[in-house]
């Protein structure tokens, strides 16, 4: 049979039809029962009344509990006087297909409720299924879609680079490693060196939205061990701004799918509004942003060639107020705080480099890289890295790269800031930390 979502039930009114889902209320009061089954796009009340007729479902009603799955089958009609939506659904029918244990290990609506945030961890399918996390995933689901979809508009080819590399990516600290049929392999950090052998050839534009891995032991509400990472690379670049107005407006595209498609949604749970018109994002040179900070804010970092945290919020609270901007990008980063692939600028001698902070968070870091081969050599010997283990990089870079760039996403830290959630662990369907493995 058909599935029928709840969503679309109006269509069914004075018709016989056949539902599943979850129960999320139970009333059984002398004359009557209610059933308020719920699935992923909605409610809906089941009326059984109390009589001869209706003994058998009566029986099973009584005996029920919440979070069981079952089956209703019976005729939808118009209710004006049911608060929930004006509809009830009258059963001729209803089986139990799962019966839930009758005491859960979370309260699934105490979502507020800091003190069990690792019980709530452990019990990941129960905690899912209050709406306000389900949206959080419709959230994603759109976001990645209208990526791709802008991209694809332009002519991005997307790619599905290896996690498995014989070589520890991008500087080689903070990688797993792991044994490999005797020898000893790495988890990716970012597909950052696949990009760039796209570029070498000839794809033009690339993206990819794939899990990325990072040996940090960080307890923060901003990192992860594994992460979905959002990557996209571009040639024929002139510096990094042309990488910074692609991602401005991949970003517009985002929050006008998301606006247009569960801005309502959301306002309905939240009780907040998004804005699907966003101003032109400002773009301040990092060392003039803490020069900002300093002034208005009267607070100087902790890192020099860097933001730390505070002033990641403090730029983000001067964006909002000064360009009604949600969004900034901080540029033109110092090489000692940047890879050693991002390309210098020889008349200021910093990185054509950028971050782009969201709400305070800093969400993405993206450059034009360095496309010569001399060049690039001679910046990973200033880092003190060794050049033999890169040769397979470097080989890229020998029979023609166009010059490029491009950017990483952190499509957790965007979900995070965009639904006001305390961490990233509330945005991710699985969370995996230094200390959470499971489920």
């Amino acid at each position: 049979m058909k599935t029928i979502y709840f969503k679309d039930l109006p269509q069914y009114y004075n018709q016989e039809l056949e539902i599943s889902g979850f129960v999320d209320k139970i009333r059984d009061l002398q004359f009557v029962q209610f059933v308020v089954l719920r699935d992923s796009s909605g409610k809906v009340q089941v009326t059984i009344e109390k009589n001869d007729a209706n003994e058998a479902m009566n029986q099973i009603v009584t005996k029920l509990t919440k979070e069981s799955t079952v089956k209703v089958r019976g005729i939808l009609h118009e209710a004006p006087s049911v608060k929930l939506r004006g509809m009830e659904l009258i059963p001729t029918d209803l089986i139990v297909t799962s019966q839930s244990a009758e005491e859960l290990p979370i309260d699934i609506l105490d979502y507020t409720n800091k003190s069990n945030k690792e019980l709530r961890l452990d019990n990941r399918f129960l905690d899912l299924r209050v709406d306000r996390n389900y949206l959080i995933f419709k959230a994603q689901t759109i976001a990645e879609m209208a990526m791709r979809e802008y991209w694809l508009e332009h002519n991005f080819i997307e790619i599905h680079s290896p996690k498995i590399l014989g070589t520890a990516s991008e500087s080689g600290a903070e990688v797993f490693k792991m044994d490999y049929f005797g020898k000893t392999v790495y988890l990716a950090q970012s597909p950052q060196f696949y990009k760039q052998m796209a570029m070498a050839a000839g794809f033009n534009n690339v993206f990819e939205i794939a899990p990325a891995f990072r040996a940090e032991n960080s307890h923060t509400a901003f990192h992860a061990t594994e992460f979905t990472s959002v990557d996209c690379e571009i040639s024929w670049i002139e510096s990094h701004h042309d990488v910074m107005d692609m991602e401005e407006m991949v970003c517009k595209r985002v929050m006008q799918k998301l606006t247009e498609s569960i801005g309502a949604e959301y306002f309905e749970l939240y009780k907040k509004e998004w804005s699907a018109e966003l101003p032109t994002f400002p773009r301040i040179p990092l060392l003039e942003a803490k020069k900002i900070i300093r002034e208005k804010y009267h607070y100087s970092g902790e890192k020099e060639y860097d933001f730390d945290r505070r002033e990641e919020e403090l730029i983000g609270i001067y964006a909002k107020k000064e360009f009604k901007s949600d969004y900034v990008f901080v540029t033109d980063y110092p090489f000692e705080a940047r890879p050693f692939y991002h390309m210098l600028d020889p008349d200021t001698g910093l990185t054509k480099s950028f971050d782009l902070i969201f709400r305070g968070v800093e969400i993405t870091t993206g450059a034009q890289r360095e496309h010569r081969l001399d060049v690039l050599k001679s910046q990973a010997l200033m880092k003190g890295m060794s050049l033999e283990p890169l040769d397979f990089y470097f080989n890229f870079f020998r029979y023609g790269m166009p010059p490029h760039g491009g950017y990483g996403y952190g499509l957790t830290r965007f979900l995070m800031r965009l639904f006001d959630t305390e961490s990233i662990r509330d945005v991710t369907f699985l969370y995996r930390g230094p200390n959470r493995v499971n489920p």
